[in-house]
């Protein structure tokens, strides 16, 4: 089974139509979204459609937890929260309701995805080092022999063994016996890693390999859609351009 994973659209839809584009030329069987389609960026309904329309597994992300009202954000810092409030206020009824549906956590067969970290789905923790992937290790039975993640918008994988977890420290690697693993598939929409372009991964069961992946999109067409309007961050779109 070969596998197309994103993550972290955050309502840029040019980012998520490269992303896709590139997706069909890698002959994929399943196409899995891990969640936040939307919060940050100018088009959140235009990206819900997509991503319904093309993914086979779609996740909850604490951003579409927010804005289908299944979370508290309170919390959040005001520009986020103002973006959540604008895009709870914009999408449809249609896609309201498909973010109140989304699940936790899937999994397809030993292919596991969720948002955050396994340990407690609801928390939407981090896990980008290996002090944070090691609490995985009291649920490592009962993990899949991969565990696909957003949330850090960064590129991160974590080979885990009984005693220990180790970074992997390599964009492309061979899955290992003995191992099982957790890889934070990046950001299509607002990458953290000072690289701007949108990020996807490749998982391939048979040939037991996996890769990250990275595709040019046109940053500065979104990071406009988001200067022009009143109600999102300035910020926002002055991260896409640095990729921070």
């Amino acid at each position: 089974m070969r596998y197309g994973i994103f993550s972290d659209t955050h309502a840029n839809l040019a980012a998520l139509e490269v992303v896709l584009r590139s997706l069909e030329g890698e002959k994929v069987d399943v196409l899995a979204c891990l969640g936040d389609t939307v919060g940050y960026g100018p088009q959140p309904e235009e990206c819900c459609q997509l991503i319904r329309a093309n993914a086979d597994y779609t996740i909850l992300g604490n951003h579409d937890a927010a804005v289908a009202g299944r979370m508290d954000y309170a919390y959040y810092y005001q520009a986020a929260r103002d973006a959540l409030d604008y895009h709870a206020s914009v999408i449809s009824e249609e896609s309201l309701e498909w973010l109140r549906s989304l699940p936790y956590k899937q999994a397809d067969g030993a292919t596991h995805f969720c948002h955050g970290s396994p340990v407690d789905l609801e928390e939407f923790e981090y896990i980008f080092n290996v002090e944070q992937a090691s609490t995985c290790l009291p649920i490592l039975e009962e993990m899949g022999t991969a565990t696909f993640i957003g949330h850090s918008h960064l590129c991160r994988s974590f080979a885990l063994a009984p005693a220990r977890a180790h970074e992997v420290l390599t964009g492309e690697f061979p899955i290992r016996q003995g191992f099982k693993y957790i890889i934070s598939v990046g950001s299509v929409g607002q990458p953290r890693d000072q690289d701007p372009r949108a990020s996807y991964t490749i998982y391939d069961t048979d040939a037991k390999t996996f890769e990250f992946k990275r595709v040019e999109y046109d940053v500065s067409k979104t990071a406009s859609l988001v200067f022009q309007d009143e109600r999102l961050a300035d910020s926002f779109g002055a991260r896409l351009l640095q990729g921070v």
